[in-house]
This record gives C-alpha cells, structure tokens and sequence, in this order.
C-alpha cells in the first residue's frame, strides 16, 4: 500500500494546495507561506524517502485504468528519481526566494496558486509511467505557466504570454499526434528500459522515423530546440522566480527529460541507432548549443543573456542522449542536474540585482560587485560553472560529454564542446570583469530595497551546490554517481 501511496502523495502535497491557495485573501500572508513552506518541505522529505526506497530495490506505482488499454500510470524508476529530486528541492528553494521577492507584491496567491500547479505538473512528468500520463501532465504544465508568465500583466507580458501559448501548444499538438500514431501502430504506451519497439524498426522504420520526429518536436518546444526556441527569451518579462522556474525546474527540463524518455524508454538506444535518428538529433543539438551561444553575445539584458545560455546549456543534455554512448549519456543525465543548480543560481541573483538597485542591463553592471558582493559572489561562482571551469559542476557534465563523444566516435562534438565553452566565457567573463574591476557607475541607480535573507539563502544553497557537485562528483548518491546507476539500467 505505501508503494502506491508515495507517487500520490509526492504530487498532491503541490496538487491539492493550489486550489486553496488560489482563493486566500491576499492579506493572509502568514497562512500563504505556511502551506507553501509545508508542503515543500513534505514533497522534499518524501522525495528523499522514495530514493532511499528506490536504492533498497522497492516498487513504488499507482495505476489507473482510465478506458480499456489505457491507464493513468505513476512510477518511479531511477530516472525519475533524478528529475523529483531536482524539482522537490529547487522548489523549496524558489518558494523562500518567491516570498521575499513578492513580499509587496500584488496577486500573491495566484502567483503561488499556479505555482503549485507548475510544479504538480512537473512531478507528474517525473513520475509518469508511461506516454499516457507523460502528455496529460505536459499539457497541464503548458497552462498552469501561462498565468506566470503574464504574472505583471503589462503588455509586455501579456505578449509573451501568447508567444509561448503559440509554442507550447503547438509543440503539444505534435506531441499528441506522436503519441497517438505511435499507440495505434504499436498498442505500447509503457516506458520500459531499452523502449519498447522490439522487432518493429525492421517492418515500420519509416512510419516510426515520422513519429520520433513528432515526438522530439512536441518535446523539444520546451527544451528550447532551435528552432523552436523563440518563446523562451520572450518570456523573461516574468519576475525573477518564474524565470527561475521556467529555465532549471520546470518547463525547459521537462522537455529535456521527454527526450530522455523517447531515445531511451519509449524507442530504446538500439532501434534509435539502427533507424539512424540519433545523427539528425545530435545535429540538432549542436546547431542549439552554438546558435544559443552566439546570440547570447548580443545581448545586453541581463536575463535575456541568460536565456540564450539555457537554449544552448540545455541542448547539451539532448547532445549527450543522441550520442548513443554509456560516457555521453553520463554527461547529458548529469548536465540536467548541474545546468539547473548553474542556472537557478544565476536568475536568482539576476533578481537581487533588479531588486536591490535596478539594475537590469549588463551595461549598468560596473562596480556592481562593491555594492552587492555577496550575490555577485554566487553569480560568479555558477557563471564559472557554466563555463567549465574546474572542479565545478559544468566542468564535471562537459567533461564525460568530451569523452562520450570520443567513446562513440564522433569526434566533431569536441569541437562544438570547445567552441560552447569558448563563447559562454566570451558573454559570462566581461560581465564578472564589469562587476568585480569596473568602478561604479555614476548612473548607477540609489539602493531600491535591502536585499533580506529569503533573496539570498536560495543563491548561496545553490551556488555551494555547484561547488560541491564538481568537488564530490564521484562521492556516493551524488548526482554523477545516480546517472552512473541510470545509464547501466539503460545500457544493459
């Protein structure tokens, strides 16, 4: 019974606040943060329940049978426990830095209402058990993001807010058809190591070539393919904890996770190599990493810099699973972790800066480690990371990448690994230089607000997080060492 009681209790510590939150008054801001900090903390404790559960060889599944051949599937399998992980926790982290952020904001419980049911949905990803249930909980996180997108409800925003309904939906329509397609040919909905396509790719390889492409396209709208990837610059309109969610938990990391689920549960490595699909997937891949690069060069808004970044750090996860290598697949697994404890840092300091002096340009950055060292400290920690410097965490994911792409002799991708590094120093290196050498500004603006704890103990978790994940990479239950256990499951 608890085996089927832990999946239903992960996903309704979220799912069943968000309605109640949704109505509270805007004045009860004591209550508001107590059911948001709560049910944190419980989806945090049960998560690290599950995993130690998951290490003992436990089962832990809950089924529905919504019509005949249909079921409604929560499972947790290790690759799920890799995703709960990195959402349970960078939720709990993002929901401190949200209170304080929005501590005079208006619309506070709808923020936190549909924030929960972000993160409901994003759970349901992780645990998913099969197409089925992966494509209900896709689309619910599609529609509970659009409210924080047009959070403001400034013109702006509510721009944004159509473009990524534009992108999402659309992705989600050839998500359907993918999965539907796939379903009528095969009657296999049910992720299984080493997919579950058996003996068709020799009798159906060219139907199941149209699928795979469906289903990369309805995925990798979220992951920010190109060139699917327009929505995700637009949308940094969002306030800093929603831009938070979209880059390192929620939105782009789903659509990272489904390709996961596709190359590996759903068509297996085999029958992918054999179709020839991992070639045009790791081209793809390439060209993100290097476009996402380059435009991120351009651009003079601090979290528009940033979003060009995740286009390109978050292909590097598809890069590693296309390969078709035990050592590839390590690094892209494990990038999913580090690009999200990287990333989150850096918006979260993005927003102590707009926060605390204004300061939204990297133009208006000079000498704005004098004025704010402590965040600029955490900014400067996971934009090295990012960059690859060792022993952080990029440099861990960038590393078993390099020597994934030589184990499955591809030897190009060393050149697109280089190039990325080489540009990602290239728009990370004049910020710090700015920050930490430049005088100070004397455009620069007077303080807005003081900086509190609640906007700066999320930035320093996850910023020693980065530090820690290169140190301690191969210590046990790190993050490398539980992509190591994944990829033997998946390459057996």
């Amino acid at each position: 019974m608890t085996e089927q009681l832990v999946p239903l209790a992960i996903l309704f510590t979220s799912l069943a606040i968000a309605p109640f939150i949704l109505m509270l008054p805007e004045r009860a801001v004591g209550l508001r943060t107590g059911i948001n900090l709560t049910a944190a903390v419980v989806k945090l404790a049960l998560v690290v329940w599950l995993t130690y559960g998951v290490i003992n060889g436990q089962t832990f599944a809950a089924q529905l049978t919504v019509l005949p051949g249909l079921d409604f599937i929560l499972r947790i399998d290790a690759l799920s426990v890799l995703f709960l992980a990195l959402s349970a926790l960078l939720w709990l982290l993002t929901t401190i830095y949200a209170i304080g952020y929005l501590e005079a904001g208006q619309h506070r419980s709808r923020f936190f209402g549909f924030f929960s049911l972000c993160v409901a949905a994003t759970v349901g990803i992780a645990m998913s058990g099969n197409l089925f249930t992966f494509l209900i909980f896709f689309e619910v996180l599609t529609l509970a993001t659009y409210p924080l997108v047009v959070h403001r409800g400034t013109a702006d925003a509510l721009r944004a807010g159509r473009i990524y309904l534009a992108y999402t939906l659309g992705g989600g329509i050839a998500l359907t058809l993918g999965v539907v397609w796939l379903h009528t040919l095969t009657g296999a909905f049910v992720f299984t190591p080493q997919g579950v396509l058996g003996v068709l790719p020799e009798t159906h390889a060219a139907t199941l070539k149209v699928i795979f492409a469906l289903l990369i396209a309805g995925v990798g709208v979220k992951a920010a393919l190109v060139p699917f990837h327009t929505w995700l610059p637009v949308s940094m309109v969002a306030p800093a904890p929603v831009s938070a969610l979209l880059h390192a938990v929620a939105v782009v990391k789903a659509g990272a996770f489904g390709i996961m689920r596709i190359v590996y549960d759903v068509y297996g490595v085999e029958a992918t190599q054999s179709l020839n699909l991992a070639l045009p997937l790791a081209a793809a891949a390439a060209a993100t990493i290097l476009y996402g690069s380059f435009r991120a060069l351009t651009q003079d808004d601090l979290k528009s810099r940033l979003a060009f970044s995740t286009v390109s750090q978050v292909s590097y996860i598809a890069l590693g699973v296309a390969l078709i290598s035990p050592v590839a697949a390590t690094g892209g697994l494990v990038h999913l972790i580090h690009q999200g404890i990287m990333k989150i840092t850096l918006f979260l300091c993005a927003g102590n800066f707009a926060e605390g002096y204004g300061i939204k340009k990297i133009s208006q950055m000079n000498g704005l480690g004098k004025l704010m060292p402590v965040s600029m400290a955490f900014f400067t920690i996971a934009a090295l990371g990012m960059i690859g410097v060792p022993p952080l965490a990029g440099f861990v994911s960038k590393w078993y990448l390099g020597a994934g792409a030589l184990d499955a002799g591809q030897p190009w991708v060393i050149l697109i690994l280089l190039g990325s590094s080489a540009l990602n120093a290239a728009y990370f290196l004049p910020i710090l230089y700015r920050a930490w050498f430049l005088p100070v500004s004397d455009q620069t603006a007077d303080p807005v607000r003081p900086i509190g704890w609640m906007l700066l103990a999320p930035p320093a978790a996850t910023a020693m997080l980065v530090i820690c994940a290169g140190i301690f990479a191969n210590a046990p239950f790190s993050p490398l060492s539980w992509t190591h256990f994944i990829v033997s499951l998946e390459y057996q």
